[in-house]
């Protein structure tokens, strides 16, 4: 379990927070020492020289004391004077002994002190002086418990709140636009090209906005230079096409196996540039629309057995609404299917839940086919890459490229694992947020 906090603004605050309470601790300790320790000394001092006073004319020999000297000691002074049991009816059960005090004062009288401080009605001293060990002399230090010390207190509690405040606020300020490169980094990481950010902060901030905007501006370009260049040869490449079409429509009855040849030939190369055409296409120009995902794959589902398909179900009872471009979710949902029938012996599965603990739905495709190596799991979604050498077929190898940018578009995930029982399924996930990241109930 880490204690100490990993991104820069909780270190910023917790190292502001550090030093504020080393300042605290240094000037409790300098006021404690230059301070108090003074004050408590001098007040010792003048102690020791009343209790001197009261004891002056006492012998050491015979340390009695008469009623009237007390008398006249505490009607000039204040300074009472008890024996032993007074003392404790007078409030000396309720003091408390101080060690550091009673060593300070027996140096100031010269011989064995106690001390004992009464706190509680009153601010007084008991002294149990030296000179006579059966008195205890009590010295009330009546501007001591007048002093109210909670003006101090709350000023301590509000210099460490306004700084750690402050400190949260400059950090915060800091961070913000770490934030923002952070969320433009993963929309780019989706295929979502942001505008320019605003170059504000430090100068080493300013400095790597300004060249992640300069790298935005060029991966854009290059988007766009990609998705005219496709175009243009995807054009190219289905104008001869169409004339190699129409030539071999006019070959005689007897070469018939030729002309069905090469139209199934031009079949699979217009599907293969059509696949190309929906890998560089911008989905994301589609806007974000509440859809029901059961709805999508029954209709999807209804248009697959219109072709003679047999497609089992087993959809989610009251699937929560999710964010998401309803075309782009056909295309995945039709890529996923077209992919199980390709592979599979005989019907596919597909199926629809939610996980609530991570607030997502899934839609789910299996086939019966012979699946997928582990060790080929991870390249899968990589284009041009196919599962040939485990399933046999030929391709573009875009299918699964396809499905994995428009599910990452939608900040979802795809898994592939094989069935314990054979064939390989393929779970895509949506979660139940929008660009906004406000959940969905």
């Amino acid at each position: 379990m880490r204690l100490l906090p990993r991104s820069a603004f909780g270190k910023t605050v917790f190292l502001i927070g550090f030093l504020l309470l080393i300042n605290q601790l240094v000037s409790y300790f300098l006021v404690a020492v230059y301070v108090i320790q003074p004050s408590l000394q001098q007040t010792n001092h003048l102690i020791a020289k009343q209790i001197k006073v009261v004891f002056i004319d006492v012998g050491h020999t015979n340390p009695t004391l008469s009623a009237e000297i007390t008398e006249r000691f505490q009607q000039a002074t204040g300074i009472e004077v008890y024996r032993q049991h007074e003392a404790m009816l007078h409030g000396l059960a309720d003091a408390t002994y101080y060690q550091y005090i009673s060593d300070q004062m027996s140096r100031e009288l010269g011989g064995p002190a106690e001390v004992r401080i009464e706190q509680s009605l009153s601010f007084a001293f008991w002294v149990r002086p030296p000179q006579a060990p059966d008195y205890w002399v009590r010295i009330p230090l009546s501007g001591l418990n007048e002093t109210d010390f909670k003006p101090l207190q709350i000023y301590i509690l509000l210099i460490g709140f306004l700084s750690v405040a402050g400190g949260w606020w400059f950090a915060r300020q800091l961070n913000r636009p770490l934030q923002g490169l952070q969320q433009a980094a993963l929309r780019v990481g989706r295929g979502d090209i942001p505008e320019p950010l605003p170059e504000v902060g430090s100068s080493e901030i300013i400095a790597v906005t300004r060249a992640f905007n300069h790298m935005a501006k060029g991966i854009k370009q290059l988007e766009k230079d990609r998705a005219l260049l496709m175009a243009g040869v995807s054009h190219d490449l289905r104008t001869p096409l169409t004339r190699i079409r129409l030539a071999s429509e006019m070959m005689s009855e007897p070469d018939s196996w030729i002309r069905d040849g090469i139209a199934n030939d031009i079949d699979d190369m217009n599907a293969i540039i059509d696949q190309f055409i929906d890998y560089i296409r911008h989905h994301k120009e589609e806007s974000l629309t509440e859809e029901d995902l059961n709805l999508l794959v029954s209709e999807q589902i209804s248009a697959e057995r219109l072709q003679q398909r047999d497609i089992q179900t087993e959809l989610a009872v009251n699937l929560p609404l999710v964010p998401l471009r309803r075309i782009a979710i056909k295309r995945v949902l039709t890529n996923l299917i077209e992919n199980a029938f390709k592979y599979s012996d005989g019907a596919i599965e597909v199926r629809t839940g939610f996980e609530k603990g991570s607030q997502r739905v899934y839609v789910q495709v299996r086939d019966h086919g012979p699946g997928i190596p582990e060790a080929q799991m991870a390249q899968m979604f990589e284009p041009f890459t196919q599962g040939d050498s485990a399933r046999g077929s030929a391709g573009s190898g875009l299918g699964l490229a396809i499905i994995k940018k428009i599910v990452d578009m939608h900040r979802g995930e795809i898994t592939l694992h094989n069935h314990a029982f054979g064939g390989l399924v393929a779970t895509v996930y949506l979660p139940l947020k929008n660009k906004a990241g406000s959940t969905k109930n």
